[in-house]
């Protein structure tokens, strides 16, 4: 076993890391992916063992990487988004949720044999499903609109809830099964979280009225986030034990409803600071379990546990919430299937294991045993289901990668009309009504709006798109577009046009790394690319055969012809942008804006074998 902290940090590191890395690469569940390197590193190998190794700072750092990671999800909470959600999503996160901690809680007690005090306190742990595990499964399996609206909203909203839902009910049970009933300790503990509440709502304040002020500057304010999150759980924490986890809750909704303009900036840094403590979380947990714990998995009532969980408690509680709820058959019934519990479940189960053990609750310590056989499974049998089961129930709008193209003029328009016809999914964004009527004349789907606006998250489903491409008339703004979507979509996966020389922003000396990709071979900026068109460029595709390669395509091609994509037999995209070394092979389909003549000459062609034939 290492001995040395270094060595144990870098470990860790690596293997939390590396396995996000690898979940990334192979489109696999994180959280299975993480689970093998920690238990490969711990219990199996015995390479490490940081609960050991860290002694008296491992419950500490875990209790602060929890704070954060409710933090971070906490601000998604704003309330006008809640708002127009639907019944569905209102019944779900209320009555749902309840149905899901008593029915779980009934579970744990009779079927896993925990205490009613240990029950209801990982019973409300488990309502938990999490943005962190379930929106890494909404974009891989493509479902349609109100499925993954339903199951995004239901993560998002549910996981800071699930950590308090089992603060109160440990603070409750203390207070029932104390030998005499104090009403002075739970008022105490009533008082705490109050206290906890005002305070995380006066630090978000604070710290939102310091951003927006200029008090504190562009360069510090993601390092006094960081302070502010740790000093107001410890605050809270240290006046009453557990409640530093409403508190940060709090602070966080708070800052959500403030209308703060650097919002965005402080959520890219929490998801940032997220995943690292997540991975780091992670392995710090599974490599910490022993060989008992391990075995605990495979006992008859925890497989019992898990699998009515999965089976039973889930489904009903969805089903008996949206009882006339406007929802199909086949919309409950993914809705009911997919509930993958992540890393806030086990990080805040492993918590509260502690301190029930510590309070001599019995069955304290099968939590973890229990909350790792459920996490495991659920993300296991989730993750690689969800995809399947929304075929069968027609429920999956799987199909070729779509693309978002932002600016609405003579080609954008003429670009998705040829991808519509080529039944690539495609949207063109603008905040011009005038500029929107090609769109609109053209029949192309289209939506108002400013794309830069936290708004646009909720008035588009981003499910079908994977490519955005900004493609208006100002440099500038298609590299701050694409600067600003980068995080979602990935820096492979956004381009703009090139850069204009005799026009637009003048931006030759802009750093090449603002922005996305530059568009197109030969690299063509809009003006140039709309004036080919008003001259009679056309669209033109391609197919790739066994007998017209791609070398002879590009052989014979005009010099003039600017090509832009190559549709894949395997229905992926690939653009034509710098840095890509585009080809196609048979099967697949190139997309290129052509100069008329080759038009003209081919009909010519084509109307002199017509007089061939007839004669």
């Amino acid at each position: 076993m290492v001995d040395s902290l270094l060595l144990i940090f870098m470990i860790i590191g690596i293997l939390g890391i590396g396995s996000q890395w690898i979940a990334w690469k192979f489109q696999l569940p994180a959280i299975v992916v993480m689970s093998i390197a920690g238990l490969l590193a711990g219990p199996i190998l015995g390479i490490i063992n940081p609960e050991q190794a860290f002694g008296d700072l491992y419950r500490p750092f875990i209790s602060i990487a929890v704070a954060i990671i409710l933090f971070e999800g906490s601000l998604n909470l704003n309330f006008k988004e809640v708002k127009g959600l639907g019944k569905p999503v209102f019944r779900i996160v209320t009555w749902g949720a309840f149905l899901a901690w008593i029915l779980g809680s009934l579970t744990a007690h009779y079927v896993a044999g925990l205490s009613w005090a240990v029950a209801f306190v990982i019973g409300g742990i488990f309502i938990v499903t999490g943005p962190t595990v379930i929106l890494p499964l909404l974009r891989q399996s493509k479902l349609k609109p109100v499925p993954a609206k339903i199951l995004k909203w239901e993560g998002i909203i549910v996981d800071p809830f699930g950590a308090l839902l089992a603060v109160f009910a440990f603070e409750i049970i203390m207070f029932l099964s104390a030998d005499s009933r104090d009403a002075s300790a739970l008022l105490l503990f009533l008082l705490a979280s109050l206290f906890a509440v005002v305070l995380g709502y006066i630090f978000g304040k604070v710290i939102g009225w310091a951003f927006e002020t200029g008090h504190i500057p562009e360069f510090l304010k993601s390092p006094a986030m960081f302070g502010a999150v740790i000093t107001c759980f410890t605050i809270a924490d240290e006046v009453k034990h557990e409640t530093g986890l409403l508190a940060v809750t709090a602070m966080g909704m708070t800052l959500a409803n403030m209308g703060i303009s650097s919002i965005k900036d402080m959520r890219h840094f929490k998801e940032n600071i997220s995943i690292l403590l997540i991975s780091t979380v992670f392995i710090l947990l599974t490599s910490s379990l022993t060989v008992d714990t391990l075995m605990d998995v495979f006992r008859p009532e925890i497989i019992g546990y898990v699998l009515l969980m999965l089976f039973v408690v889930r489904p009903v509680s969805i089903f008996l919430s949206t009882i006339k709820s406007g929802l199909s058959l086949q919309e409950k019934t993914l809705v009911g299937w997919i509930a993958p519990r992540g890393i806030v479940a086990l990080t805040v189960a492993s918590y509260f294991a502690n301190v029930l053990e510590d309070e001599g609750f019995e069955g304290a310590s099968l939590v973890t045993s229990l909350t790792f056989a459920l996490v495991f499974s659920t993300v296991c049998v989730h993750g690689f289901s969800i995809g399947w089961i929304a075929k069968k129930l027609n429920l999956s709008s799987q199909g070729k990668p779509g693309a978002i193209i932002v600016g609405s003029n003579r080609f954008s328009v003429a670009l998705a009309k040829v991808m519509e016809e080529l039944k690539i999914p495609v949207i063109v964004v603008d905040s011009s009504w005038d500029r929107l009527h090609r769109a609109r004349r053209a029949g192309i789907n289209h939506t108002h709006g400013e794309v830069l606006s936290e708004q646009m998250e909720y008035t588009i489903d981003f499910t079908p798109y994977d490519y955005l491409i900004s493609a208006t008339e100002y440099d500038s703004y298609n590299a701050l577009v694409c600067s600003t979507c980068i995080p979602g979509f990935g820096r492979k996966n956004v381009f703009r046009l090139p850069r204009q020389t005799r026009s637009g922003d003048h931006l030759e000396n802009i750093d090449n790394t603002i922005g996305g990709k530059e568009l197109f071979t030969p690299p063509e900026g809009i003006e140039e690319l709309k004036y080919k068109l008003k001259a009679g460029y056309v669209l033109r595709k391609t197919s790739i055969t066994e007998q017209y390669t791609c070398e002879e395509y590009l052989r014979n091609k005009h010099k003039e012809t600017v090509l832009l994509f190559v549709l894949k037999h395997s229905k992926q995209i690939e653009f034509f942008a710098e840095g890509n070394e585009t080809t196609a092979s048979a099967g697949d389909t190139i997309v290129s804006l052509t100069p008329p003549s080759k038009e003209f000459n081919k009909i010519k062609e084509k109307l002199e074998e017509n007089k061939k034939a007839s004669n």
